[in-house]
């Protein structure tokens, strides 16, 4: 028997509309627990996202399927989480239980993730690099990308060995290349361009004469 579990996609935009609703409510929430518990709770659930849920596919199945009954996620929940996550979070799971949608917590995490940050004014940005920054390179990039954008800035970091050297760095539609690679596609079209040049200006000296 082939059982339907819920997956978020890109182009699910009723999963993503759910994760906008219940994002809203959560950080609602947490907020009128007193400062820093906002931060804390959007922190905790992109643990739960990107720790539990991606390193356990049993756990990722038994919050999707609605062939788990409420009372055993609520066990779940409490085993795993109980001593991990602020009370206002395991509550939240909960209530998203009660109403069979802990297969859509990705999708909050996603949404909560968005409004939190443009609530602290905060401007996200993409680096990608060849290695792992470590901390002195990655304050160094915080401190000067938020003198450039005068805001405070987030970083999501990538590895990506195939890139050769430096990093690129995306906010929004702006991209910042300094890797290897980019400077030698760059010195490639000029090599290109110049040899086209030299080419024109060969044919033009032939056809004059």
């Amino acid at each position: 028997m082939t059982e339907n579990v819920k997956h978020d996609t890109v182009l699910d935009t009723g999963a993503e509309q759910l994760g906008k609703t219940y994002a809203r409510a959560l950080i609602a929430a947490a907020k009128g627990q007193g400062d820093g518990v906002a931060d804390t709770i959007v922190g905790q659930l992109s643990m739960i996202v990107d720790e539990y849920l991606a390193g356990s596919p049993q756990l990722q199945s038994a919050f999707a399927s609605p062939r788990v009954s409420q009372a055993e996620k609520f066990r779940i929940i409490d085993r795993v989480f109980a001593d991990e996550l602020h009370p206002t979070l395991l509550r939240f799971l909960k209530v998203m239980a009660t109403r069979d949608r802990l297969g859509y917590v990705g999708a909050v995490r996603n949404a909560a993730d968005k409004i939190f940050d443009d609530m602290m004014g905060r401007v996200v940005a993409s680096v990608r690099t060849a290695v792992p920054l470590d901390d002195q390179t990655r304050s160094q990039i915080v401190d000067r990308l938020g003198s450039v954008m005068n805001a405070q800035i987030k970083l999501n970091e990538s590895v990506d060995p195939e890139l050769v050297g430096g990093m690129v760095i995306r906010i929004g539609d702006r991209v910042f290349d300094s890797s290897v690679q980019n400077r030698l596609n760059k010195l490639a079209t000029k090599a290109r361009q110049g040899f086209s040049s030299q080419i024109l200006e060969r044919f033009s000296q032939f056809t004059s004469e």
